[in-house]
């Protein structure tokens, strides 16, 4: 069964507390959390304050995607707040390796990042220091797109090399996933699933986190 990670770039802001702790209470293990700058991606949303004022609210794994430029200049930031784990675009920096290890030597869990157009090849160098990668399934920087199909079969080739390897990585998933497409991304071998405006678009939000585990038994 797959792990759940609600996405709070959908949640409602003016009762975040509120919808937060409904994902936890309906079994969901991560949260998700986008950060973006305004230029690594076109939307701006939060910075290490808003992860802070999270941490004490609930007991989930605090899953922060920095989607921004040069991340090393954010990652002390994001550590001092509290983030878990800590995932950075490998398109964003020129420097992979050593903002991989800043995480890592902060006390979070490194999190290497691809999008929907970044083959696997150029993070083969890192995956042996890694805890996750991250497919984009959806371009990043916007809720609510359209799963792209093609990217399933880069969820295999990591899952492939996490086997050869003997590696340990997570592979988590995030765009456009529901309890259909999360399907072909769990048998290809993703083991967390970020969901957005499927949870909280919905009326009943707890029924849709079920309905993605129900769907990966």
């Amino acid at each position: 069964m797959i792990k759940v990670a609600p996405s709070v770039l959908a949640a409602d802001y003016v009762n975040l507390q509120k919808d937060i702790e409904m994902a936890e209470q309906a079994g969901a293990e991560y949260l998700h959390i986008d950060v973006m700058d305004g230029h690594f991606v076109p939307s701006i949303s939060y910075g290490p304050d808003f992860v802070k004022a999270m941490r004490p609210v609930t007991k989930m794994v605090l899953d922060v995607h920095l989607m921004v430029q040069d991340p090393e200049h954010l990652i002390p930031n994001f550590l001092e707040a509290g983030s878990e784990i800590i995932g950075i675009q490998v398109e964003a920096t020129k420097h992979i390796h050593r903002a991989l290890q800043m995480i890592k030597n902060g006390g979070a869990k490194a999190e290497v990042v691809l999008n929907p157009g970044t083959p696997v090849e150029m993070i083969k160098p890192v995956l042996h220091m890694v805890d996750q990668v991250l497919v984009m399934t959806v371009n990043p920087g916007f809720g609510g797109q359209k799963f792209l199909p093609e990217t399933v079969a880069k969820i295999k080739e990591l899952d492939t090399i996490k086997k050869e390897n003997g590696y340990d990585f997570d592979i988590e998933i995030d765009g456009g996933i529901n309890n259909e497409t999360v399907v072909p991304c769990y048998e290809a071998g993703a083991t967390v699933a970020v969901a957005g405006s499927y949870v909280y678009g919905a009326e009943d939000p707890a029924s849709r986190i079920q309905a993605i585990k129900d769907a990966t038994k």
